[in-house]
């Protein structure tokens, strides 16, 4: 596995609606909502480091936003460093998670097409209003921006899961691949199984499309979550964190 794949992969499946290529980084931009869609994609070499950081913080001055850099396993020979020495703080190390779906999934049921039950999981390929209101009351950190992470979710194909109304999940089929995100549960429904069962139903939906393999970003201090992860047979692979000017 090259050290670009995740980078690419977790930039694919969460679309920045702005994009503005600069040598071999991309500067992403959505309105301020969401790190991820909000910062540098900084892969490959570039010529003069410090010229190129420079650059990226005008462009994000010159759109009212902080300049942040997603520092993943590929990212740019030395920049972690020189971000540090220019008083770039990390914020949020977040691990990447694999686990094969050759086997069967793990006290699984087999999801069922767009919109059949499967283990009281309901499929979509596109997220109704409560979905968006069950994920953004969980995760939402940018005000009265749902409708723009909207945009962001629905940019790729892709597949949302819901459970009574309580818990929900989104896996992005991309080739052999199946990303999952979003998993949120609401805080009154926690420790009923919701989330074990939506990524049950999410693993076995993403192998029925042919993906043989699947991933999930976490952050690292959220330990109730990668605790369920790895029962369920996920395993770190890989690590990133952002630095914030």
């Amino acid at each position: 596995m090259i050290d670009e794949e995740f980078d690419r992969l977790v930039d694919r499946a969460w679309p920045a609606t702005g994009r503005v290529p600069a040598g071999s980084w991309t500067l992403r931009t959505a309105g301020g909502v969401t790190k991820r869609a909000n910062s540098v994609l900084p892969l490959g070499e570039r010529e003069d480091l410090e010229a190129a950081v420079e650059e990226a913080e005008r462009f994000y001055a010159g759109h009212g936003l902080p300049c942040v850099f997603s520092i993943g396993m590929g990212a740019t020979p030395g920049l972690d460093v020189l971000l540090e020495a220019r008083g770039y703080r990390v914020v949020d190390p977040t691990l990447i998670m694999t686990r094969s779906l050759a086997p069967a999934v793990p006290d699984g049921e087999p999801a069922g097409p767009d919109g059949e039950p499967a283990a009281g999981v309901t499929l979509a390929t596109a997220p109704d209003r409560r979905w968006l209101e069950v994920w953004w009351s969980v995760d939402g950190r940018y005000g009265e921006g749902v409708e723009k992470a909207a945009r962001i979710l629905t940019g790729v194909p892709a597949v949302y899961a819901s459970l009574d109304g309580e818990a929900v999940g989104r896996g992005v089929p991309q080739g052999g691949w199946l990303g999952v995100y979003c998993m949120a549960t609401l805080p009154h429904a926690r420790g009923r199984g919701h989330g074990g069962r939506l990524l049950n139903a999410l693993l076995s939906h993403g192998r029925e499309q042919g993906a043989d393999r699947a991933y999930l970003v976490v952050v690292e201090s959220n330990t109730g979550a990668r605790s369920l992860y790895e029962r369920l047979g996920f395993t770190v692979s890989g690590r990133y964190h952002y630095r914030v000017r």
